[in-house]
């Protein structure tokens, strides 16, 4: 019954359905047409050769005959009826096995077909849906973005406009919804009203249609959205957007915050409160061949030491993590303690390239934003870019193929202190990566990944450090989501804010197990106003306490699930 019930409301719902009705009807009106003409021919046929048979054997033999079945229990005796069998059964072929089938499938079952398989997305959620983020997007920003909320087991729903996309995405397991982005109704159906957030990913002014459309039917939903241009930012909040991100600007940021630029000094990278996260290579200083333990630097600066890069690895770092002449340390303290940190060891290392420039491969925003940082940092830099569109009237910009040796060259790649490759093909990144390293084994060379699954190929390519945009763009909708402060460090390390699990109030950090347990590594704790930088292991966890940790990703998450 409801089979039949289906059928009935797909025929009566559209315009389209309809029309492929009407459709099928005339072509087997047209069939019945010649069906009953080949039965009255039927009749006078056999009539002239002095057979009599009623009108409805006239019907059940040109069935039979159109059908191919062909009994043989009726015949016609002379050439004329034989000739008409034979147009008869050529007529049948032609209309009974393959147009009618043919009919039958593309205007009755395929859209019958097709229309179910429709309903099989969300076109409207559940009237009690609340808490659950709306993304209008489907892109590495969000698809990054999407594994955050998955692994947090948050509610969220893709608007898909496109019915192929939408196919593609359902059988990847994304949770999708079908309808069109600047249409009211379609935010209705996704209960806006009582989402948590929306996500505008799109170009800058589908994201201002976006969120004039949400606008008008709340007024209280958060809406963040990307912009491409700085100059559409205040055009979007206008739109109604709560937060505009400019993913190329924290992109930038980050990038240049890697440079070292021959100066081998600790070069802060990220801030949280009074914490200050600091890289720090070690060539040159009496800790190369210790272990961190045989360091003393937790003992005598007053540092804790996170991590170390090995030419692009990360690694937790722990007692016996034993410092090379390539290890860069990533510590954490306070200014304090990283200026005696600086007044110790600065002093033995030899900063050969001091004072030569960062070769900075594409002046698209993100390199112009790597430029500006620099130039902050009295860091001398030479951009270089093939689009002569990009290139300005001034020596730091340079005209030319990144992958010419004539033009690396004359860029200084000889002495250049860093390389920073921005552009916004990963292929390109790759190549470059691999080519820079192969020409100069001992220059620090910075890249962006628009892909999280090329990070990893382009360490392996020659990447000292690697940052991804999307992580970073979903990194900063998810803290905007969760009302927390993280940053992303270096692609694979994040700094974050924890309140303190029930389970751990009263224990301390070295019984709590922390380190051992998630990968997490906590440098700062938060209570009573003051924060402790790099707290004492053996002091107890007090209640309404913050912790300051950090970690990957995975540990993050490991953490969240262990102590939840």
């Amino acid at each position: 019954m409801k089979f039949y019930s289906s059928l009935f409301t797909y025929f009566v719902s559209s315009k389209s359905s309809r029309q492929n009705l009407s459709t099928l009807f005339r072509f087997i009106l047209l069939t019945a047409c010649i069906v009953t003409l080949y039965s009255i021919l039927f009749h006078f046929i056999m009539a002239a050769e002095g057979q009599q048979h009623s009108w409805i054997t006239g019907f059940y033999w040109t069935f039979v005959t159109m059908s191919t079945l062909g009994f043989g229990d009726i015949t016609f005796s002379g050439d004329t009826g034989k000739l008409f069998s034979i147009v008869v059964v050529l007529s049948g072929i032609i209309f009974l096995m393959i147009l009618l089938p043919f009919a039958v499938i593309k205007f009755f079952f395929a859209p019958w077909f097709e229309e179910r398989s429709r309903r099989k997305y969300s076109i409207e959620l559940p009237a009690k849906t609340k808490g659950h983020v709306i993304i209008t997007c489907y892109e590495p920003v969000t698809i990054a973005l999407i594994e955050k909320l998955s692994a947090y087991t948050m509610d969220y729903v893709v608007i898909v406009d496109d019915y192929n996309q939408s196919k593609e995405l359902y059988d990847k397991g994304v949770n999708i919804a079908v309808g069109y982005l600047d249409d009211p109704a379609t935010y209705s159906k996704m209960r806006v009203g009582s989402a948590a957030l929306v996500v505008s990913t799109n170009h800058d002014e589908l994201n201002t249609n976006i969120a004039f459309t949400v606008r008008e039917l709340s007024e209280g939903t958060p809406i963040i959205a990307t912009a491409d241009s700085p100059h559409s930012v205040d055009i979007l909040q206008m739109a109604g957007c709560s937060r505009v991100i400019e993913i190329a600007d924290i992109l930038g940021a980050s990038l240049a915050g890697w440079v070292l630029g021959g100066y081998f000094q600790a070069n802060t990278i990220a801030c949280l409160d009074e914490i200050m996260i600091v890289q720090s290579p070690a060539i040159s200083t009496p800790l190369v061949g210790k272990t961190l333990a045989q360091s003393r630097l937790r003992e005598d600066i007053g540092v804790t030491v996170i991590g170390i890069w090995e030419r692009g690895r990360f690694e937790l770092a722990g007692p016996d993590t034993l410092i090379n002449r390539s290890t860069v340390l990533i510590m954490a303290g306070n200014q304090e303690q990283i200026e005696k940190y600086n007044e110790v060891y600065a002093f033995y290392q030899i900063a050969k390239f001091a004072g030569d420039p960062v070769i900075i491969f594409g002046a698209g925003r993100v390199g112009e934003v790597v430029a500006e940082k620099l130039q902050e940092k009295s860091i001398p830099f030479l951009l270089l870019d093939r689009n002569p569109r990009r290139v300005k009237n001034d020596p730091r910009y340079m005209l030319g193929e990144a992958a010419d040796i004539h033009v690396l060259q004359k860029a200084g790649i000889d002495t250049a202190s860093a390389a920073i490759i921005t552009t916004h093909d990963d292929a390109t990144n790759i190549y470059l990566a691999k080519y820079l390293r192969s020409l100069r084994p001992d220059v620090q060379i910075i890249c962006r990944a628009n892909m999280d699954r090329n990070v990893s190929t382009m360490h392996r390519a020659g990447a000292d450090f690697v940052m991804s945009y999307s992580s970073l763009g979903a990194n900063a909708i998810f803290n905007f989501l969760m009302n927390k402060d993280t940053f992303m460090l270096a692609e694979g390390l994040n700094i974050f804010r924890m309140p303190v699990p029930k389970s751990l109030i009263g224990s301390s950090l070295a019984q709590s197990n922390i380190r051992q347990a998630t990968g997490c590594t906590v440098i700062g704790i938060r209570a009573n106003g003051g924060i402790s930088i790099n707290p004492d292991p053996h002091t107890p966890i007090s209640a309404a306490t913050e912790l300051i940790m950090t970690g990957t990703y995975d540990a993050e998450l490991k953490f969240v699930q262990s102590f939840r």
